[in-house]
């Protein structure tokens, strides 16, 4: 496997090896001591998978307390992907990275925790796979930041999109509750 940096610290793309023929593909998805050495850590707390049409946009997800860190990638269709640093004091406060995931390419995205994550859906339909890290899923310390906050400025690749009320109306970055902490 290969695994990419990228400019917010700690959030990587990984790059599975994966083995094709004319029946079809293998590829080893998760194999914890690989991705350990890479990195990327649990323990390991829950898998989640969603369904998602054209043009739904979720996030910007995160929760603090409990944070979660999350390996994504998407089973089927296309998603664009993308992940916030959202750490008070962190020097790439507010900064964003963003790219596709989809079933051709195979990536996967490592959203370590104290970064908010969301993406918009390309495809017709796209399954989006979370294997999430450190803590399990806590309604209570939920946290939303808004997806289209100018001062983020993240480019969405689709101009019709889908969202619910809550990431509609979600604060600014500014006023976000329960930020994380960073920790250099």
């Amino acid at each position: 496997m290969n695994v990419l940096p990228t400019d917010l610290p700690g959030v990587l793309v990984v790059e599975p090896d994966v083995y094709g023929d004319e029946r079809g593909f293998f590829m080893e998805q998760f194999q914890s001591k690989r991705y350990e050495d890479a990195g990327i850590e649990g323990p390991w707390k829950q898998d989640n998978l969603s369904r998602s049409r054209k043009g739904t946009l979720r996030g910007l997800h995160f929760q603090e307390p409990n944070a979660q860190g999350k390996l994504v990638m998407v089973v089927a269709g296309s998603v664009f992907d993308v992940v916030v640093d959202i750490r008070r004091n962190s020097p790439t406060f507010g900064n964003w990275f963003g790219c596709e995931l989809n079933d051709e390419n195979r990536r996967q995205l490592w959203v370590p925790p104290g970064f908010a994550h969301g993406f918009v859906t390309m495809s017709e339909t796209a399954y989006f796979f979370y294997k999430c890290a450190r803590s399990f899923y806590d309604p209570k310390s939920e946290g939303v930041v808004r997806y289209n906050d100018p001062a983020i400025g993240i480019e969405w690749p689709l101009d019709e999109i889908s969202v619910n009320d809550r990431d509609g109306t979600a604060p600014l970055l500014e006023n976000a509750e329960n930020l994380p902490a960073f920790h250099g």
